[in-house]
């Protein structure tokens, strides 16, 4: 394991101990709403600062990028990571056990190594650039769909901006007359890992922040697939619009998504 996955994947289960802990005792959790419909609570800022006490620990001059922290400042900005300390809060607070701790590591700019990290059921999915990606170390594959029939997608619904929800129903009805079915489980780090493990065929979803899909993005890319903007471009990253699948299901997607595309959805 590279030596900086490993500490990605320390600090994810460092912070998944006190997630689990707290899980099971909910009167310790306390909820602020930082937006709206965005929850935070303490142990997603408890989580977050043990994942940069690690980081930082092992390697004080890298930066931080971090959901509730913001910036981390570090002498070598060629080392970012990228951490969503509990992905899936609001599933958390309601006692619906699916969400992740994500971690990504991005070297001049290139993802590079990536952890997402199930408390609940003990799967840790990692990444290393170049290096194929992995479940609780065996190696996973996306599934080589190639059209919607008979495809199960993933998405999430934009409720951080349901002025966006016209276009995105829009969107899903275009392809769910054409699939199997669709999931929408709450947490984007699982979907993104999902796909990679070959769990669902595709994912979209809009509006996400970097924290968000960073550690999913390098886990499909992986697991042989590929990862576009709502345009099939690579501005996903910028637009927070994003779709996930085998390089030729993506195509179909991009195609049934295109359509309802303007100045406010990109």
């Amino acid at each position: 394991m590279h030596p900086m996955l490993n500490i990605a994947v320390r600090a994810a289960r460092n912070a998944g101990k006190v997630i689990v802990r707290t899980f099971e005792q909910t009167d310790k959790v306390e909820v602020d709403l930082k937006g709206q419909n965005d929850l935070v609570t303490n142990i997603d800022r408890e989580a977050e600062s043990i994942i940069i006490d690690t980081i930082k620990n092992a390697y004080p001059e890298h930066s931080i990028i971090g959901e509730e922290t913001g910036v981390v400042s570090g002498e070598d900005d060629s080392y970012q990571w990228i951490i969503d300390p509990l992905d899936g809060t609001t599933n958390f607070v309601k006692g619906i056990p699916h969400f992740a701790v994500s971690i990504a590591l991005k070297v001049n700019g290139k993802l590079d190594q990536a952890v997402v990290f199930d408390p609940i059921r003990g799967e840790l999915f990692t990444a290393s650039r170049g290096k194929g990606a992995q479940l609780n170390g065996m190696r996973i594959r996306v599934n080589k769909a190639k059209e919607l029939s008979g495809a199960v997608l993933a998405t999430g619904f934009p409720f951080k901006q349901k002025q966006h929800m016209n276009a995105f129903m829009e969107m899903f009805k275009a392809m769910f007359t054409k699939t199997a079915d669709m999931r929408r489980a709450g947490s984007a780090a699982l979907d993104l890992a999902y796909v990679a493990a070959g769990r669902v065929d595709g994912y979209f979803e809009l509006g996400l922040k970097p924290w968000d899909s960073a550690a999913g993005e390098l886990l499909v890319i992986e697991a042989g697939g590929l990862v576009t903007d709502f345009r099939g471009g690579a501005e996903q990253s910028k637009t927070g619009n994003i779709i996930a699948a085998s390089p030729k299901l993506v195509k179909e997607m991009v195609k049934d998504v295109r359509p309802f595309l303007g100045d406010a959805i990109r």
